[in-house]
């Protein structure tokens, strides 16, 4: 399911922004921010809620990047009838930094599953006064480039393009719902075969749910393109300063792990920056690997504070 709570930001006019807050939350204790992968919600971090060991320790906050959960662009009468609203992963690290804001949260760990490593990296760079340090997961510093599918990452172009050929409609479409192979997919390619029915099914009815209607193809039709597009970060990485602990697993079927070894090592101006690969780990190493992923996010707080 999508979060449960929002919170408006000012960002590209007006954010709605789906989030989730620990119930226990502490001013006293550091804060670990939690953004999701593509298609997901707050969700997938179920298991480091439910963690007293993570929660007694660090606040957690999830924020759902634009075009996933409950997160919308604010709409107006005289928006409605315009062509959908493009955001970048720019524009969700600039929202994800003005919920903390808005939360009066000062400074923040902040942890990226896929997709989220490449906006919790941005948060880094767009302010790194505020930002403690740094866990991606499962992810990659590049664009969808050439040179990455040459050393085992994806081809999302080749796969993914008759998606949003699909999405893309010059009239509203009420009966809109995600395709079923889209929902299996967003499962498949971030679970493997590490979880069980009950799992697959959630996610297939949440992926459902939050992609419905005109506002769900617009939504899933604009992640795709920020997807698909999204610049890399390789000139950039090496201006961060903040620690970086980058756990990838060993069987991730999209980024791989060579990209990942040769991608920490440009984080040159990193007080620490080391790659840690979890063995037999998937894609979406939080939800099937919670215990190693909890060790760092323990280690870099406990180091770090």
């Amino acid at each position: 399911m999508a979060a449960k709570t929002t919170i408006r930001v000012p960002h590209l006019g007006g954010i709605s922004v789906g989030y989730r807050l620990a119930e226990n939350f502490d001013p006293s204790r550091p804060t670990l921010v939690l953004i999701n992968s593509m298609c997901t919600t707050s969700a997938l971090y179920d298991l480091q809620f439910s963690s007293e060991k993570l929660t007694s320790a660090v606040n957690l906050l999830a924020i759902e990047p634009l075009g996933h959960g409950a997160t919308s662009l604010c709409q107006t009468a005289s928006k409605a009838s315009l062509p959908d609203q493009h955001f970048t992963y720019w524009d969700s690290a600039i929202m994800a930094l003005q919920v903390m804001d808005a939360l009066s949260v000062q400074t923040a760990f902040c942890l990226g599953t896929s997709q989220g490593g490449w906006i919790v990296v941005r948060m880094a760079l767009l302010a790194p006064e505020r930002i403690r340090g740094l866990l991606p997961l499962g992810t990659s510093m590049d664009c969808e480039s050439a040179e990455s599918r040459q050393k085992g990452c994806w081809d999302p172009q080749t796969q993914l393009k008759p998606f949003l050929e699909g999405w893309t409609s010059a009239v509203p479409t009420p009966e809109f719902v995600v395709e079923e192979v889209w929902r299996e997919m967003v499962a498949s390619l971030g679970f493997g075969g590490t979880v069980g029915e009950e799992t697959i099914r959630f996610w297939n009815d949440t992926v459902k749910e939050v992609y419905s209607g005109d506002e769900g193809r617009r939504k899933v039709r604009m992640a795709l393109i920020c997807l698909l597009e999204r610049d890399g970060l390789l000139f950039r990485v090496g201006d961060i300063r903040c620690p970086v602990y980058w756990l990838q697993g060993d069987q991730d079927p999209v980024f791989g792990t060579v990209v990942p070894k040769e991608h920490v090592k440009l984080f040159r101006s990193s007080v620490e920056a080391k790659l840690g690969l979890v063995e037999g780990g998937g894609h979406y190493l939080n939800a099937t690997n919670p215990r190693e992923v909890e060790d760092a996010v323990l280690e870099m707080i406990s180091k770090y504070t």
